[in-house]
């Protein structure tokens, strides 16, 4: 069925004017949408007929006018008519993309993708992680330097990216950038989506990671056994900076929150659970799921160790944390000094509660999924890594 269509010009005042020449502009409703187009010319108030929206009067000058707007209204209808005719949406983005020649012009790859990082910051926060968009970011840049070493370009129409741009791009980040199997899948993933959304704008005729297969291949997630724990826990360090790190690495292995969970943790995010003991009650950054933890000694005992610590009495935190980089850079030197051959990190710190602290200590798999936030209990068993 046709949408209702209609197009008027008229005179578009400044809100400071007081005499002179007024720009002429076409408004051009779709189904009570409207857009407003200058027409790149100008009339007095006095000579306009706002009835007929056109230039009063048999002069010259009036007729010259007309026939440019008439012209100008053929344009409208005759975009209006080609998308009625392709059996397209008729809306108010086509026809203005019609007029200006706008859906001939190529759509080039990194541009779209600065356009979805840009819309995707906006929303972090809100529906999105930060972590999230760095990893977009991460993406954006490596597919630069793609171009450069393949095109010898800054970008390349969107029609570029075929099965073979697909193929050379991952042989170039595992050749060329050394990436990790895993991690250029992470990188293909994201061109997948911005590819998905291509077609769906009707910018590609067809998909072309349908005959790609992003493969991710299972591999081994490292945990610390109780032995490893109780060495960390009580090796005793020669600055306070180790020892803090400890703490939070180790309140990661008992409660099984990621660095970003426990970063944004505030005392309010500690309460009683049905059982009468402290429960910590969140959602995981990541997945934005419910995640409730029951709150064993070592967990509380490094809450109440740091419970007036000036950094978080000030941030209004319930642990004093660094930077995620600062983190893993002072965790493997307390590897190296307990003598832990596992690479220390906060995802091996989950491992080991989704293991050692729950699963091998009888707590049901249902249970460490919830604890976990995992929105699929196949997620648990599979590696417990998401």
């Amino acid at each position: 069925m046709n949408k209702s269509f209609s197009l008027i010009f008229y005179l578009k005042k400044r809100t400071n004017y007081v005499s002179g020449p007024i720009p002429i502009y076409a408004r051009i409703t779709v189904e009570g949408q409207r857009a407003e187009l200058s027409v790149y010319r100008q009339c007095e108030y006095d000579k306009w007929n706002i009835h007929t929206g056109r230039m009063l009067g048999n002069s010259e000058e009036a007729k010259e006018m007309n026939a440019y707007l008439n012209n100008y209204q053929l344009k409208i209808l005759e975009a209006h008519r080609e998308i009625l005719v392709s059996n397209l949406p008729v809306t108010i983005e086509a026809i203005k993309n019609k007029l200006t020649g706008e859906e001939d012009r190529p759509r080039m790859l990194i541009e779209i993708f600065e356009h979805h990082n840009s819309q995707f910051a906006e929303l972090v926060g809100k529906e999105y992680s930060i972590g999230t968009l760095k990893k977009f970011k991460t993406c954006t840049a490596s597919l630069k330097e793609f171009l450069k070493w393949k095109f010898k370009s800054s970008d390349v129409n969107i029609k570029t990216v075929g099965n073979e741009f697909i193929n050379d791009y991952e042989f170039y980040l595992k050749s060329i950038q050394k990436i990790q199997h895993n991690t250029a899948m992470g990188y293909l993933k994201k061109l997948k989506k911005i590819i998905r959304q291509c077609v769906a704008n009707d910018w590609l005729n067809k998909d072309p990671f349908m005959s790609y297969k992003i493969k991710i291949r299972e591999t081994h997630r490292l945990f610390l056994s109780e032995e490893e724990i109780n060495t960390i826990s009580k090796k005793e360090f020669a600055t306070t900076r180790l020892d803090q790190v400890r703490d939070l690495f180790l309140f990661s292995c008992f409660t099984g929150l990621s660095y970003s969970d426990i970063a944004k943790l505030k005392p309010s995010d500690i309460s009683l659970g049905i059982d009468g003991q402290k429960w910590i009650f969140t959602t995981r950054t990541k997945t934005d799921t419910a995640s409730r933890i029951p709150l064993l000694s070592i967990p509380l005992e490094i809450i109440e160790k740091y419970s007036t610590n000036q950094n978080v009495l000030y941030s209004g935190k319930l642990l004093p944390m660094l930077s995620n980089q600062r983190m893993n850079s002072y965790l493997k030197e307390i590897s190296d000094l307990c003598n832990i051959s596992n690479e220390l990190t906060f995802h091996c710190a989950r491992h080991t509660f989704a293991t050692t602290v729950t699963l091998t200590n009888g707590v049901p798999i249902e249970t460490v999924s919830k604890m976990l936030g995992h929105k699929n209990l196949r997620t648990t068993p599979l590696g417990l890594y998401s």
